[in-house]
């Protein structure tokens, strides 16, 4: 009796609960295992029947685990990632590690990418892939190890790197050539205002519209509109003196710190949206994930300033 108890099911019915679990859908779960639906829902089943109990409560058109499914997802999501990092170390001793970080594309090219540099001399060795959408990453499913996601304060499951504050920036030279001052909003009607696009499904209003509402200036008609895909692209725009954008801290901090933007008016709006750093339960345990997300908690610490790169020390020959 207490070898049977302690036998184990075969491993790819495990792999394929794991999916199913992590997914909350047979579908989803077949078509990362190359199955089809019903094979897949024979083939939990037949593990279910191995065990001897249900490890989903099959609801209209959802699934959900049951006490037993949740127990054994936790531990064949941990097991599993440790195998498969084990299984690639043999394969190939002196790969590189390889990270994936998920983020939006203004973070990755205003704060990621110009403080990157510190994290990977730091650590030879260890690639970085950066994946700059605004697509809501799967991070199982789309091989992806740490997320940084903007989104509503308190929305999400993950840590809080930091929260946004929202104010008009401009360059010096915009307000040094023409002939306008901007002392309070109201003088915004004088000048271009850059913005962005933002797709459909975002699901965040344009970037003035918060702004102007709260300072009540909801009817402002600005001199005109310059529009832009991306949040970098606006800045970058700013930057080079084509109109007033409105700047979200900490992304734009070190532009101010450096005087290439400047705040024509001292009070910040605080934004109802943060960055929370989210990391896959299966990627935690590498030791490279976790070098990662302490340097971005310790970056967060300090937003406006850019981590300097190690220098290498030189040769004594």
């Amino acid at each position: 009796m207490r070898k049977a108890a302690t036998r184990l099911p075969p491993l790819e019915l495990l792999v394929e609960f794991e999916a199913a679990a992590r997914h909350l859908s047979f579908t989803k779960a077949a078509v990362e295992r190359f199955v089809t639906q019903s094979a897949m829902s024979r083939r939990i089943k037949a593990l279910e029947d191995d065990l001897g109990v249900p490890l989903f409560r099959r609801r209209h058109r959802a699934l959900a685990l049951t006490d037993e499914g949740q127990r054994l997802f936790e531990t064949c999501t941990g097991l599993l990632a440790e195998l498969r990092t084990t299984v690639a170390r043999i394969r190939q001793p002196n790969q590189r590690q390889v990270l994936a970080l998920t983020t939006t594309p203004g973070l990755a090219s205003l704060w990621l990418i110009p403080r990157l540099a510190a994290f990977t001399q730091a650590h030879p060795g260890i690639d970085v892939r950066i994946d700059a959408s605004f697509r809501r990453r799967d991070l199982r499913g789309d091989d992806i190890d740490v997320a940084i996601r903007y989104a509503p304060v308190g929305s999400i499951d993950g840590t809080q790197l930091f929260a946004e504050t929202v104010q008009p920036v401009c360059s010096p030279a915009l307000l040094k050539r023409t002939r306008h001052g901007l002392h309070t909003p109201e003088d915004l009607r004088h000048f271009p205002l850059l913005q962005m696009l933002l797709p459909a499904d975002a699901g965040m209003p344009t970037d003035w519209d918060p702004w102007l509402k709260a300072i009540h200036l909801t009817d402002l008609q600005p001199a005109t509109t310059l529009s832009f895909t991306n949040y970098d692209e606006v800045i970058l725009a700013a930057v080079a003196g084509q109109g007033v954008a409105l700047g979200r801290s900490p992304l734009v901090d070190h532009l101010l710190a450096e005087r290439r933007l400047v705040a024509p008016f001292t009070s910040r709006l605080a934004s109802p949206r943060a960055y929370y750093l989210v990391i896959d339960a299966a990627a935690r345990n590498r030791r490279a994930v976790r070098a990662l997300e302490q340097w971005l908690l310790d970056e967060a610490r300090q937003p406006g300033k850019l981590a300097q790169a190690p220098r290498r020390a030189r040769s004594s020959a």
